[in-house]
């Protein structure tokens, strides 16, 4: 699905803030710097390039051929180049022990829950921890983001998102026995059009026909122009961060 939407991905997701990577190190105990990680769902590489930069020696998991080749097509963009597997996180094509890390940026609730995280266990050497993390707007600090989500809810059949009264983080808390939580608020400054390739980017958008996605875009772009005419947006932003050693 995702590699319908690559370049979307790479050019509208948003990184993540430092403090996230900082509290990474707090709660797993494992300094990025020298760490070997296996980031799961990979995708194009949004965290695995931020790991890289800290010092990890990363190897990128992911089913998508397409989003892969986005990956290795920026692993060398600054920084050094990493390892790219094509694989799944239900079996993961790699030996035992062999991680002090194992991360799913935006990932895990696509996996099995059970499975997942046995794989990600077998993986691991004995002081390795887990990492989910999610990247979340927060509507309810801002009234047009609110109604922006609003308007997506109403007129996207398969949208999933904070409009949705059953929608909530995915509980990846449940599969650890040890369990470490925060919630990271940081503000993202974005012009409309990058905002509008992350709307691209989401699944529920891929599910879409080319032609309704781009008629929906559309009618998103008038609105926000009409109401942001600087071409600039304060979108406040969250990620919910999950530690399992």
């Amino acid at each position: 699905m995702f590699d319908r939407v690559a370049d979307a991905y790479d050019a509208g997701r948003p990184s993540y803030p430092d403090e996230m990577y900082r509290a990474v190190i707090e709660l797993s105990g494992v300094d990025l710097d020298g760490a070997t990680t296996v980031d799961i769902g990979a995708g194009t590489g949004i965290l695995t390039r931020a790991l890289r930069a800290r010092g990890s020696h990363v190897i990128a998991v992911d089913p998508g051929a397409g989003m892969l080749t986005r990956l290795m097509s920026r692993s060398g963009s600054g920084t050094p180049a990493v390892a790219a597997v094509q694989g799944d996180g239900n079996a993961l094509p790699l030996g035992d022990g062999v991680a002090d890390l194992v991360t799913y940026a935006q990932s895990w609730h696509w996996l099995d829950p059970v499975v997942s995280i046995s794989e990600a266990r077998r993986v691991l050497r004995r002081r390795g921890a887990i990492v989910g993390c999610w990247n979340l707007n927060h509507a309810a600090q801002a009234d047009w983001l609110a109604a922006y989500e609003a308007r997506l809810a109403a007129e996207v059949p398969a949208y999933w998102g904070p409009a949705v009264e059953q929608w909530s983080v995915p509980p990846i808390a449940s599969a650890f026995e040890v369990i470490e939580e925060r919630w990271i608020p940081w503000t993202r400054l974005i012009g409309i059009e990058d905002f509008l390739l992350d709307l691209r980017s989401h699944s529920y958008m891929a599910a879409l026909s080319p032609e309704a996605a781009d008629a929906l875009v559309e009618r998103r772009r008038a609105e926000l122009r009409e109401e942001f005419p600087e071409g600039v947006l304060s979108v406040p932003m969250r990620v919910y961060l999950a530690v399992g050693r």
